[in-house]
């Protein structure tokens, strides 16, 4: 029995997702790193989480 991943065309590539310690996260990177739409609602949650935790928010959803 072999394990499959995901669907890579269902994956956000690494290069997509970046976590440097210079870069502030943008409310983009944040909704795209947990795996949501870009929709305006999306945006929305992500600019309150990063105002309310900082990068702290984005680190906690990469690897």
């Amino acid at each position: 029995m072999s394990e499959q991943g995901p669907d890579p065309s269902e994956v956000t590539p690494d290069s997509r997702l970046h976590s440097g310690g210079s870069d502030d996260a943008t409310p983009e990177d944040l909704v795209l790193a947990s795996g949501r739409d870009l929709t305006p609602e999306n945006l929305e949650w992500a600019r309150k989480r990063l105002d309310q935790e900082g990068r702290a928010a984005i680190e906690s959803q990469l690897p």
